[in-house]
């Protein structure tokens, strides 16, 4: 089989526009392992991949696409399934497995490995029935399977962690049908992507089960009541004997991300307890999986970090984001993002951001900034009197009225975060970054809603926040662009995804 120079063996990836594939193809990416990804769409996933990545055009329904993509593979994942299909998603899944598991015996792959799900008993939902049978399916096909049943996977962005997060977050009382009472054995999606990379170095040419989940058995409930434990919410759960899976997943079309499609499917197999009855995995991992408190606290620090991290200028701004009232979700942040251009030189576009706060004050509707700091007060807050360090200069830790600087990169980014009294956490973040008129400068607010109140807060306040931020940022341009060093210029705003 041909081989990488260093000796690696190449990868087949399927699903890795999805949320367990992305995380895995990352993960194999920084071990330096040659990936191949099928993609239905190429140019989605294109801008994702690393570069050193080949992603190919393919559909697992198509059997000319998959002889190709199979070629020089060693270990093929099947992390795909047809779940949110409108038509017969078990017969499409069916077909899918087979036409995957003939191309990877006709290519000579050396082993399949495939997620899957837990659950046991004659009565499994037809979700779980038909990830069973995919399993079969590529174990029938001669070619070595690695099948590894997962029960709910916690992780930001995962299906069942965002469905616990939105009820939790939107419903201070929740009427909560029998299936949040069945238990289950959520397990972390670093200990997911951990099985996964471990299950293609397994010593051995059998097909095997392995069951795996966490260190705790919960119920849905329980998952519920930690996430509001830790995010300081006080939550009240009122059991009712029967929901249809119909009515339940029209409820959570209602109040969580998911469609009602899916979530009818998906209720329909939270019916089926799904923990490890077959405990194998242990011995054969060194993998010992953290368990729900831990799991749900790495998800929420996991996000805050990528919050952190993001320049907004990549993830907000691209060509064809269209105009959201009220701003745009990113996890559980509601981010609201704005751009301006200015004929000035990034360091002279920085300068006025620098100065913000303080005796300088905000660029616009100081006296609003100086109310909104009174009524801080009033409620125990910080307020505005604290002003800043230095009227030139900030550094990490200092305080900018009723802010304070989390984050700088001169002449580039200024993060603060909000230590005033809110329903939630928010941050005010600048950037600069060179234009072709010679600098765009784009601010952004992100809010972290706790529960029901923050989100009454971030939508009531929403205009008047618009009206202060877009009059901030036309300050900063007036400011850059009447510097001395600053050219003659013509101010253009642009409004990008959520952004007015």
């Amino acid at each position: 089989m041909p081989r990488s120079p260093e000796g690696a063996q190449r990868i087949l990836l399927t699903g890795a526009s999805g949320y367990v594939g992305g995380r895995l193809l990352r993960a194999l990416e920084e071990r330096g392992t040659p990936v191949r990804c099928l993609a239905r769409h190429p140019g989605f996933l294109r801008g994702r991949a690393g570069p050193d990545t080949e992603v190919v055009q393919g559909d697992v329904l198509d059997a000319s696409s998959l002889g190709p993509a199979m070629r020089g593979i060693d270990t093929a994942y099947y992390l795909v399934h047809s779940m949110g299909s409108a038509g017969d998603f078990e017969r499409e899944d069916r077909r899918a497995a087979r036409l995957f598991g003939e191309a990877a015996k006709a290519a000579g792959v050396r082993r399949l490995v495939y997620l899957g799900g837990l659950g046991s008993g004659s009565a499994l939902s037809a979700h779980l029935r038909s990830r069973h049978e995919v399993g079969e399916i590529l174990r029938a096909s001669g070619v070595p399977t690695i099948e590894l049943r997962a029960s709910i996977v916690i992780g930001s962005g995962s299906l069942s962690f965002e469905m616990i997060r939105a009820l939790t977050e939107k419903l201070p009382v929740m009427i909560t049908p029998r299936w949040v009472r069945v238990p289950a054995q959520p397990i972390a999606i670093e200990d997911v992507i951990a099985y996964l990379l471990a299950a293609r170095e397994l010593p051995g040419t059998e097909s095997t089960v392995y069951e795996i989940g966490g260190a705790d058995r919960v119920s849905y409930g329980e998952i519920m009541r930690e996430y509001a434990r830790q995010r300081g919410l006080r939550r009240m759960m009122i059991p009712v004997p029967v929901l249809s899976p119909r009515l339940s997943g029209l409820w959570l079309g209602l109040v969580t991300p998911i469609y009602a499609r899916v979530g009818r499917k998906l209720v329909d197999s939270l019916r089926n307890p799904t923990v490890v009855h077959d405990e194998r995995a242990l011995s054969a991992f060194a993998i010992r999986p953290r368990g729900i408190a831990d799991a749900i606290a790495r998800a929420l620090q996991n996000e805050d970090r990528v919050v952190a991290e993001t320049r907004w200028s990549d993830a907000l701004s691209s060509a064809g984001a269209g105009r959201q009232w009220g701003g745009k979700r990113f996890g559980s942040r509601l981010v609201d993002s704005r751009s301006t251009d200015v004929a000035v030189a990034p360091a002279d576009a920085f300068a006025p951001i620098r100065r913000l706060g303080g005796a300088t004050g905000w660029y616009y509707g100081d006296w609003l900034w100086r109310v909104r700091g009174f009524l801080d007060l009033l409620v125990g807050g910080v307020g505005v009197r604290r002003g800043r360090r230095n009227p030139e200069q900030v550094e990490p830790g200092d305080t900018v009225d009723f802010w304070r600087v989390e984050r700088v990169e001169p002449n580039r980014l200024l993060s603060l975060t909000a230590e005033m009294r809110l329903p939630g956490r928010a941050w005010l973040q600048f950037e600069v970054e060179p234009s072709e008129s010679g600098s765009r400068v784009r601010q952004t607010a992100i809010f972290d809603p706790v529960g029901l109140l923050g989100l009454l807060y971030w939508y009531a306040l929403y205009p008047l926040h618009t009206l202060v931020f877009e009059g901030m940022l036309r300050g900063i341009a007036r400011a850059a662009n009447s510097a001395p060093a600053a050219a003659l210029p013509t101010t253009r705003a642009h409004s990008r995804g959520g952004n007015h």
